[in-house]
């Protein structure tokens, strides 16, 4: 039984997470949450650089989500959610790079928001986060992209699906401004891709799809 140290609201958790259900694999997992803030918390121990996701097996740990992608495309035949052409492999891994960029940009605009004092933040900051964001968006809404029942979506599809619904989670900016025609895939990802409902960050409603 493997074991995968996360966090509900992690949006680097959710996506390896829900790899794991599209794979089939979760019934080999144990979700064991971890608290990064907390000094005694053995994420630490496991991941020197305390940082989650990690995968515990029973040879190694496995961090941080992309490599723990890697591991779950091999333990699912290879080829199943990261293609094997090697075109189509790079655009895959690319897309993704930029969906855990997004995903960074974010988490780096609610740490600025959650633990500096309001006397200590730098807007320009968070601005600066903010544009990475919007620039990210801007290009991802020039390429077509849709969900088709049934299908496996590999790990750029399962990565943009996590980072729309936490840009809807946390709000540092509305990704239909920038990215309208992607509501309809989002609804297709949601109404067919296995686990997307219970990996969904807490209090998140998928209702606001749309």
């Amino acid at each position: 039984m493997m074991i995968l140290r996360s966090a509900p609201a992690s949006p680097f958790g959710r996506m390896v997470k829900l790899a794991a259900h599209v794979l089939g694999l979760m019934d080999q997992i144990t979700v064991e949450h971890s608290d990064t803030i907390d000094p005694d918390d053995t994420i630490r121990l496991q991941n020197p650089l305390g940082k989650i996701p990690a995968l515990i097996t029973d040879s190694r740990v496995i961090y941080d989500s992309r490599v723990i992608l890697e591991y779950f495309d091999h333990l699912g035949g290879g080829g199943t959610i990261i293609p094997q052409d090697p075109e189509a492999r790079m655009d895959c891994l690319i897309r993704n790079a930029r969906n855990i960029g997004i995903m960074d940009a974010a988490l780096l605009v609610v740490y600025e928001g959650r633990y500096r004092p309001d006397e200590m933040r730098v807007e320009s900051f968070v601005e600066h986060q903010r544009d990475k964001i919007r620039r990210a968006l801007d290009q991802i809404a020039t390429e077509s992209i849709e969900y088709t029942n049934d299908d496996m979506p590999d790990i750029s599809q399962i990565g943009l699906a996590c980072v729309l619904d936490y840009l809807d989670f946390r709000k540092p900016i509305n990704w239909r401004d920038h990215c309208p025609h992607h509501v309809g895939f989002m609804q297709s990802f949601a109404a067919a891709v296995p686990g997307y409902r219970v990996t969904l960050p807490p209090g998140l409603d998928p209702s606001t799809l749309r």
